[in-house]
């Protein structure tokens, strides 16, 4: 019966550690794919009903600037018709400076991706 040698039972070891380190990979390639799914159903989702609210909310304004102009056509129809363009402009420049500033600041997806991702980096270092 012979001993194993030592480069026999170091190339093992290395082949374990390897083996390892791959299966780590994979089980946090799988939490990132599953992260990945569900943002982007969230993101569908928030899409949709973002769409139909401008939507009802576009009409709603509309018609309300359009009943209030036809209320006070006979007397102030100008102010109305300013006072309504000037509402929309001006919303919509605030709206659209808000949305900028959102996008300035990045998103935050696959938080816990990035966080066991660095876990295994400081047990890796800590070893």
């Amino acid at each position: 019966m012979s001993l194993p040698s030592t480069d026999d039972s170091t190339a093992s070891r290395v082949r374990g550690l390897f083996a390892d380190v791959i299966e780590l990979a994979q089980v946090r390639f799988e939490l990132f794919t599953v992260e990945a799914r569900e943002e982007l159903a969230r993101l569908a989702g928030m899409a949709v009903m973002g769409a139909l609210a401008v939507v009802f909310v576009s009409f709603g304004l509309i018609f309300l600037a359009i009943f209030l102009t036809v209320l006070l056509w006979d007397s102030q129809r100008l102010l109305a018709l300013g006072i309504f363009t000037s509402i929309f402009l001006g919303g919509g420049a605030v709206l659209g400076l808000l949305a900028w500033h959102k996008a300035k600041q990045g998103f935050r997806m696959f938080g816990a991706t990035r966080s066991e991702l660095q876990r295994d980096q400081e047990r890796l270092r800590a070893s």
